[in-house]
Parts: structure tokens; sequence; C-alpha cells
């Protein structure tokens, strides 16, 4: 469970984050932000029926993002409203894969304090090793 400070409950604070927030999506995740006055950020997480009809998985889905922003929530900016959205086919995906998710969704917003670099592997050479003389 988010600590309550970090939670975003009020209707109106919704309504704000999706009227002026800006938005990404990456893979079954949509993110939308928008700067806050405070000293801590704030997340709503949604979880519509759409993903099922059975609170059961819906809850499952809501736990398993909340844990993720959980690990995260130290390397997170401070001063953001942040709603995660679900979208239909997240909830056949396991817990690593919805926190990969979340982590990249995060870096391509830019809401951590230290970006994580993104390492592109080189191009392997193994025609043109050098043999060492002996």
């Amino acid at each position: 469970m988010l600590p309550k400070a970090n939670r975003l409950k009020k209707k109106k604070d919704f309504e704000k984050v999706f009227k002026q927030g800006k938005g990404a999506k990456e893979d079954f995740l949509i993110l939308k932000f928008v700067k806050n006055n405070l000293n801590q950020s704030r997340f709503g997480i949604i979880v519509s029926q759409k993903i099922s009809k059975k609170a059961i998985l819906r809850n499952k889905v809501k736990r398993r993002i909340r844990e993720s922003i959980k690990m995260e929530l130290a390397e997170i900016k401070n001063g953001f409203d942040i709603t995660l959205i679900a979208v239909p086919g997240l909830e056949t995906k396991s817990f690593h894969e919805i926190k990969g998710m979340i982590d990249k969704i995060f870096a391509k917003t830019k809401i951590l304090k230290i970006h994580p670099v993104v390492r592109q592997d080189a191009p392997s050479n193994d025609g043109a090793k050098s043999k060492s003389k002996k």
C-alpha cells in the first residue's frame, strides 16, 4: 500500500491530471502527469471494468501496479500528480512484466530523479578479432 501522502484521492485532482497533464503510453499502460505544488508526488491508479468484470482481477492488477510504484518511490521526483491507467491485456502480464513497463514509462517521461542509461549492444566484430602473439 502506498503511503497516504502519495495517493491521489479527490475527483478534482484526477480531473486536473486529465485536463492539464501530459501523457505517455507503454504497452498496456497509459501514464498522465501534471506538476503539483507539494513536496511529494501523488499517484492514482485506474483499472476499469474493460480489464475484467471480476473485481478480484482488477484488484490484483492494482496491487501489482501499486507495489511497482512503491519500489520506485524513492527514485521519483517530487511535485507530480501521476495517474496510471491500465489498458485491457495488462491483466495477463506477470508482476515483473508490469514492473518493466512502469520502469520504461517513468524513464520515457523523465519522472525519475536519476535517468537510467539505456544501453545499446555494440555490434560484435567476431571476424575482426586480433590474435595475440606468443
